[in-house]
């Protein structure tokens, strides 16, 4: 069983589990050492999409990933990918979860735990506008599921009240920042929370805003 398996598991077991909280976009070494200093639980790297400003090759990816504190779980985020690729990725173990970010469905889904076992987490991201939009969240097949707006990394938030009665444990992303985690936190009680753009300055990782919202995250109890 994987370590994210476990913190799930954790977080579904366990009344008053604390927020996790992942930092995603990582491209420099300088962004891992800011992940290691502040001790975010989770972090993740845009693999092979050049769309992204944040985008990481394979090389790249590996050699980040081996200077990553053990205790922080790297999580591969992929956009419509060739299923070998996150596969692959995590087989080797430069990847301990895979995050599917684009229109992957529930074949692809298949065809990824054929091919990278069932023991990797997959999480699966859902741009949530409507209620319709959440039940397709609640019947993915994927280990996790991510809740976010838009097609990711817009900055925005959607409307948190359509989640307030979620069925499962979820991972809120889009729109947060170190002005409104706490906020967030309290309202939706998420199993995690993913930051990327809030924690930039220039558009590159800044680690005092890294580090500030570890500190917001750690200090939310529920």
């Amino acid at each position: 069983m994987s370590n994210l398996d476990n913190l799930m598991q954790d977080a579904q077991r366990l009344a008053g589990q604390k927020t996790k909280i992942k930092v995603c976009g990582l491209k420099r070494p300088e962004d891992i050492e800011s992940v290691n200093l502040a001790k975010a639980d989770l972090c993740g790297f845009i693999v092979e999409f050049p769309k992204s400003s944040r985008c990481v090759s394979r090389q790249l990816l590996t050699e980040l990933t081996a200077e990553l504190d053990p205790e922080i779980i790297p999580v591969g985020v992929f956009v419509n990918a060739p299923v070998e690729l996150p596969a692959e990725l995590a087989e080797t173990g430069v990847i301990r979860a895979i995050q599917l970010h684009g229109q992957e469905d529930e074949e692809y889904i298949r065809q990824l735990r054929e091919l990278a076992g069932d023991d990797i987490p997959v999480i699966q991201a859902f741009s949530i506008r409507t209620m319709e939009d959440l039940r397709r969240a609640e019947k993915s097949s994927a280990d996790h599921i991510l809740l976010d707006q838009g097609s990711g990394g817009t900055g925005k938030t959607f409307d948190w009240s359509l989640a307030e009665d979620f069925a499962r444990p979820f991972i809120l992303a889009g729109g947060l920042g170190t002005d409104n985690l706490a906020e967030a936190i309290e309202w939706l009680s998420p199993w995690a929370v993913d930051l990327s753009s809030s924690l930039e300055t220039d558009g590159l990782k800044d680690r005092e805003k890294i580090i500030e919202a570890v500190k917001i995250v750690r200090s939310c109890g529920q």
